[in-house]
């Protein structure tokens, strides 16, 4: 791994915060994961716009210009060498005082780390994941808007943590009123009558790059996609189920509390739209 820290780019070990960061403190800060793929940076103005839509929405100023922000990320990208990697760009409130009052944080820190990323084992993305819905509940957005990435991903990890010691690759999020949010870190789609389907940012799912991603592929290679509200039923009744994000790239789901997805193992949705994914991501990357 490689890390820009300060200007600097040094190996990902030798790379340390001050323990009176806020983002170590308070989970104060927001970041972006974003994919490198074939060697380019994966619609990286737009992750670098949403980033600046998440600070603006916390009040945390950036400390660097949008230009600065985006050759950083692409020297890290650089030192790192490798086609086939993932950015975690993170800025985060700075040095402070005790207590959660940002305003004496005068100096916001950026770091960006480039390094390999695996969510799931290439055998169950072959054999599809299994999920379990998880207990917690993804907060509404008068709480904790989701369209924010911040620091504080707690709500994500308590779910993870049920899936991981129910034994299953991950866990589907519910929102307050029991519908379908998203898997802890990604998006979720369906597959129904022949038609694309994945909840609405309202229902209290990121705005995730990927699902932007694949909603474009997908109507511009004649699938009807549409965003609807979900229920389990949906998910368990559906032709197919798939994942979606930065990290987790498209990954078909098998399974959902027990109940298997489909009719047998052949996925056509999902394989036409991981091979149109794979043609997007090198036509909308910056070389670096």
């Amino acid at each position: 791994m490689k890390a820009w820290m300060d200007g600097q780019i040094v190996d990902g070990h030798a790379a340390v915060i001050p323990v009176m960061d806020h983002g170590f403190l308070y989970g104060d800060g927001v970041f972006e994961g974003i994919r490198i793929a074939h060697g380019r940076v994966f619609r990286l103005d737009d992750h670098l716009r949403r980033l600046a839509d998440s600070a603006r929405l916390i009040g945390l100023a950036l400390p660097m210009a949008s230009s600065e922000l985006r050759q950083a990320t692409l020297d890290t990208a650089r030192a790192f060498g490798e086609t086939e990697a993932y950015v975690r760009l993170i800025v985060s409130r700075g040095v402070g005082p005790f207590g959660v009052d940002p305003t004496p944080c005068a100096s916001p820190r950026v770091i960006c780390l480039v390094g390999s990323v695996a969510l799931y084992p290439e055998e169950r993305r072959r054999l599809g994941l299994r999920l379990l819905t998880a207990s917690v509940r993804r907060p509404s957005p008068d709480a904790l808007d989701p369209r924010v990435k911040s620091l504080n991903y707690l709500n994500n990890i308590q779910a993870k943590m049920q899936a991981v010691r129910a034994g299953v690759d991950d866990a589907l999020l519910l929102n307050q009123a029991g519908r379908v949010a998203e898997a802890s870190v990604a998006n979720i789609f369906c597959v129904r009558n022949g038609g694309l389907v994945t909840p609405p940012l309202s229902e209290g799912p990121l705005g995730g790059i990927t699902r932007d991603s694949v909603l474009k592929i997908a109507r511009a290679t004649g699938i009807e996609a549409r965003e609807d509200p979900l229920t389990r039923y949906d998910l368990i009744t559906a032709a197919e189920v798939f994942l979606t994000g930065s990290g987790a790239g498209l990954a078909s789901v098998s399974e959902i509390d027990g109940c298997r997805i489909g009719s047998g193992d052949e996925r056509p949705v999902a394989s036409r739209l991981i091979c149109g994914l794979d043609e997007f991501r090198r036509e909308n990357g910056v070389a670096f």
